[in-house]
């Protein structure tokens, strides 16, 4: 847990990274959400899982506790602050001066945990000011991994195998989208709302594919899916890291007027509804 003592100071912050800053930062990310993956299979073989429930009674594990120390220890070396899940909730007032800072959920699909289907990911996102710059996003149970910013491209990593994944050479258009048939969406395996249902309906002929986690934007990096409708309660640090590897692609993640992108560091750390593509 950071302290009044080790949380720098704005003026502290450094520059922004350039390309090369970015490569390294990435790095020490994806480092941090390998042995955050680690630690959390630990547990999850273990089967002792330490369940809490929070305030709001979304679930609270071991796993999410140990994750975000093993993040924290990885990312503090940076001198760029870190809002994370399981971390001090800092006053607007503080955070808003931050130019760089790191937006983490150390354990995103607590539930999917719960129900050991391996739909998990450490989630790790550098941003800057309110819009994320580079991200992390890492499946431990799958042994998967995706990092990037626009600065370095994507990489993908699976169980040895490096691939650079290829952002989109045309820019999407949501109108022209809606009126293909059989468009593959992904939504919520656990948050499938009646508002989700009804956008989906309005669809021609789509193909629904449900997953846990940011698995399901990371099916979108991957072209394996068109869109993904979220009509319901996100957080900030649910959706960054993704965010920010769709944004080096070439895709997005808009609110509900399909202009503006989520926007974050805001007063209130809750995602409005969003559409993906």
């Amino acid at each position: 847990m950071e302290t009044e003592s080790t949380k720098p100071h704005p003026e502290e912050v450094p520059p922004a990274p350039g390309a090369a800053g970015m490569a390294g930062l990435l790095a020490t990310a994806r480092q941090a959400a390998l042995d955050a993956g680690k630690a959390i299979l630990e547990i999850y073989t273990s089967g002792d899982y330490g369940v809490e429930a929070k305030a709001d009674n979304s679930p609270l594990t071991q796993a999410d506790k140990v994750a975000h120390a093993t993040i924290q220890h990885h990312l503090q070396p940076t001198g760029i602050p870190i809002l994370s899940e399981e971390g001090a909730q800092l006053p607007f007032e503080e955070r808003q001066k931050w130019p760089w800072y790191w937006l983490v959920d150390p354990l995103d699909g607590t539930r999917e945990f719960l129900k050991r289907n391996g739909k998990f990911t450490v989630n790790i996102a550098l941003m800057h000011k309110n819009a994320p710059a580079g991200g992390v996003v890492y499946a431990p149970w799958l042994g998967t991994l995706y990092y990037g910013a626009k600065e370095t491209g994507v990489i993908k990593e699976t169980k040895g195998e490096t691939v650079s994944l290829g952002p989109s050479t045309q820019s999407r258009n949501y109108e022209a989208l809606r009126q293909t048939p059989g468009l593959a969406v992904v939504a919520s395996r656990s948050h499938l709302t009646p508002e989700t249902e009804q956008f989906i309906r309005q669809l021609r002929d789509p193909q629904l594919h449900t997953i846990g986690s940011s698995l399901k934007f990371m099916l979108l990096a991957e072209n394996k899916a068109d869109l993904y409708p979220r009509f319901g309660p996100t957080m900030e640090w649910d959706t960054a890291a993704a965010h920010a590897i769709l944004i080096a692609l070439n895709r997005g993640v808009y609110q509900t007027d399909l202009q503006s992108e989520l926007h974050y560091n805001k007063p209130d750390l809750h995602n409005p509804s969003f559409i993906a593509f």
